[in-house]
């Protein structure tokens, strides 16, 4: 059983950055690979990072956050982060954070377990 806690959202303005951070209780926490997925209002939710377990060593992402977006994970914390910089009004949405066994994937049904959310929101 793993518990995930998000944090670091809030109001920016667009070029702007934030750091999310996603904790994790339980153990074996390397053994998880994350991800990242938002949902925007009345919209589906949508991959955007995910990074492999372990060393970390794949990373993964969204094509409209490529180059904008980085993720890593401390494994001595217990913690995965999405560095986001260069926001844009688009990128606005309760960000997620999820974690499965085995490799990371770009689907939502393919996570196990998923924390509260924190809402980023972006102003133009």
């Amino acid at each position: 059983q793993v518990q995930l806690v998000e944090s670091g959202g809030g109001l920016v303005q667009a070029g702007g950055s934030l750091r999310l951070s996603c904790a994790a209780s339980g153990r074996a926490f390397i053994t998880y690979a994350m991800g990242w997925f938002r949902q925007a209002p009345g919209k589906e939710r949508e991959f955007v990072s995910a990074i492999s377990r372990w060393s970390g060593g794949n990373t993964y992402y969204a094509d409209s956050v490529k180059g904008r977006f980085t993720i890593s994970r401390d494994n001595a914390k217990n913690t995965v982060y999405l560095q986001m910089n260069n926001l844009k009004p688009e990128d606005t949405a309760v960000y997620y954070c999820a974690a499965r066994l085995g490799p990371p994937v770009v689907v939502t049904t393919g996570y196990d377990y998923w924390g509260q959310g924190t809402q980023v929101t972006v102003s133009s």
